[in-house]
């Protein structure tokens, strides 16, 4: 999850025939405006102030480069004064990256007591807006708009949730997912069409059979594995059962060995997303648990039984929610008391860390299928707060993505005998409604749940993208 330097450019609209002193008026409040926000400590990233939009090459000029450098992740837009939409056409057209239309002004109030014509000509971004957001809507640009003083607090979290969403449609067209064996046989909403998904996502999606990961993990050395166990002990409890110790710590080892092994592999492939599939563990001792935890906290996508789709989204949330409370999940059982009714989710074994309210406990049991040895795995129980539940899956014709609003809880009460983390949640607007909803519109089993992120920070990739939605809310 590191970051290189990010940035945003801001471009200001206006036209020639005000003349170079209310120009330069312009582009001084301009400046002022940019600096406030940098200085609001509200944004993740910079704002940089670019040349004023006054022509139409120069329009053109800015959005090549935009395109061109690939720290810019997006274009904020503002409409100081009026500015004849036929200029941002070719621009606009041209640009590849997302777009945020500012429909602002830089005074507060309008002053009755001095306000003359010089006043009206130089403010007049209600003017501005209108045309500039005819053109937009023309281009069918699917560009975010945000409505509102640029001062106030709400409108400056607007702006930096919109680019959370900015840098991961950037970062959809870097992801990679390696599928160690092929999906789960007989499964069905886990296949779809690489090949559209690389078109309209950007997604890369790679095929290796289970020996190629198995080389990686004989060549992992004792004292790496040392070294691995030595920061569980630091980070975890542990938990040991009904084992004896040496059995216990060998099934921890092993999933340490698995963990180097896998990271290695993804590395040096440049990969970020991954998927494996208990029908595929040839040569392997367990099924990859603690492994795959302990790269999905570091911020690695994932999803089990070789299902790609939701192993790159979870990539893509992971980016957008900055890894903080997001990752792969599935819907596993239903809470059916009335006034209590909730989804518990959960997996075989591989739960995200980064949705872990209390600190994890190293935990090795049986697992009932994949026909291999106990895995190890980290239990906990998950977070409270709001967010959303993502599925996406291919209905032949195209891809849809379910969007549901949901409410998570601690549980508060204990499960001694389940051994693997349990998140819960509500289903908004209500179970019923919602679960219905789910069901009707063909949402998968296998999600992404975070509650970092708004269902509205969701729409505004999917809008990007061009993928049909469904928000259940």
């Amino acid at each position: 999850m590191t970051t290189t330097q990010k940035e945003f450019w801001m471009i200001v609209g206006s036209q020639h025939l005000y003349g170079p002193e209310p120009l330069a008026q312009v582009k001084s409040d301009a400046q002022k405006i940019v600096d406030s926000l940098n200085d609001s400590g509200v944004l993740p990233y910079p704002i940089v102030l670019q040349d004023l939009a006054i022509t139409a090459d120069k329009i053109t000029e800015l959005m090549k480069e935009v395109n061109y450098r690939d720290e810019v992740q997006g274009v904020i837009t503002w409409m100081h004064t009026f500015s004849p939409a036929k200029m941002w056409i070719r621009g606009t057209k041209l640009l590849q990256k997302p777009l945020l239309h500012l429909a602002t002004q830089f005074n507060e109030s309008i002053p009755w007591a001095t306000m003359d014509m010089d006043f009206m000509n130089l403010n007049q971004s209600a003017h501005g807006d209108r045309e500039y957001g005819f053109i937009n809507a023309r281009l069918k640009k699917n560009n975010q708009i945000v409505v509102g003083y640029w001062q106030r607090p709400e409108v400056q979290k607007q702006i930096a949730d919109w680019m959370q969403v900015a840098l991961a449609y950037n970062a959809s067209f870097k992801i990679k997912v390696a599928r160690f064996g092929d999906n789960m046989r007989n499964v069905a909403v886990t296949d779809g069409d690489k090949i559209e998904a690389q078109i309209q996502f950007g997604w890369t999606v790679d095929y290796y059979g289970i020996g190629d990961l198995v080389k990686v993990i004989n060549e992992v050395s004792a004292d790496e594995v040392d070294a691995l166990m030595s920061e569980y002990a630091k980070l975890y409890d542990f938990d040991y059962g009904d084992y004896d110790h040496d059995t216990w710590e060998h099934s921890v080892r092993v999933q340490a060995r698995y963990e180097i092994a896998l990271k290695r592999f993804l590395d040096a492939g440049n990969y970020n997303a991954f998927t494996s599939n208990f029908e595929d563990l040839y040569g392997m001792e367990q099924l990859p648990g603690l492994a795959v935890q302990r790269l999905m906290a570091q911020g690695y996508g994932f999803a089990g039984e070789g299902d790609w789709k939701t192993a790159a989204i979870d990539r893509l949330l992971k980016v957008m929610a900055g890894n903080q409370s997001t990752g792969f999940m599935e819907d596993y059982t239903y809470e059916l008391s009335q006034g209590q009714q909730a989804i518990l989710g959960s997996h075989m074994l591989e739960v995200d860390p980064t949705l872990a309210s209390n600190r994890p406990k190293i935990l090795v049991s049986p697992l009932s299928i994949g026909d291999r040895k106990d895995p190890a795995r980290l239990v906990f129980d998950g977070k409270a707060g709001d967010g959303v539940v993502v599925s996406m899956a291919d209905f032949g014709t195209h891809y849809k993505l379910l969007i549901n609003e949901i409410s998570a809880f601690e549980p508060t009460v204990p499960a001694p005998k389940l051994p693997v983390a349990r998140v819960l949640w509500e289903v908004k607007p209500s179970f019923e409604k919602g679960v219905h909803a789910w069901i009707e519109n063909g949402g998968g089993h296998h999600t992404v749940v975070s509650l970092n992120l708004t269902k509205e920070q969701v729409i505004a990739w999917a809008k990007l993208v061009d993928v049909e939605y469904v928000v259940i809310d």
